[in-house]
């Protein structure tokens, strides 16, 4: 008989080991959850504009764009 099929299977083997538990804490609550996902929304503008300010030629669109950067850090500024 093969040696495998002495052996446990390699399904009840991995069932044997203790799985890592999730850390309990605090559950953030929605106005946390509305902050974070509006701070990372921030960053991802935040990180298009300056792509585009990489590319920018024309003084006007740099100006403006360096505009919207100032405003996106304010508001993250504000976020915390």
């Amino acid at each position: 008989m093969a040696r495998g099929w002495e052996s446990k299977s390699v399904e009840e083997q991995q069932s044997q080991i203790p799985s890592p538990s999730p850390k309990p804490g605090p559950r953030p609550t929605p106005e946390q959850i509305a902050r974070q996902r509006q701070r990372q929304g921030l960053l991802l503008s935040r990180a298009h504009v300056i792509q585009q300010l990489e590319n920018a030629q024309n003084t006007h669109h740099r100006q403006m764009l360096e505009g919207a950067l100032v405003d996106l850090d304010a508001q993250l500024a504000r976020l915390g």
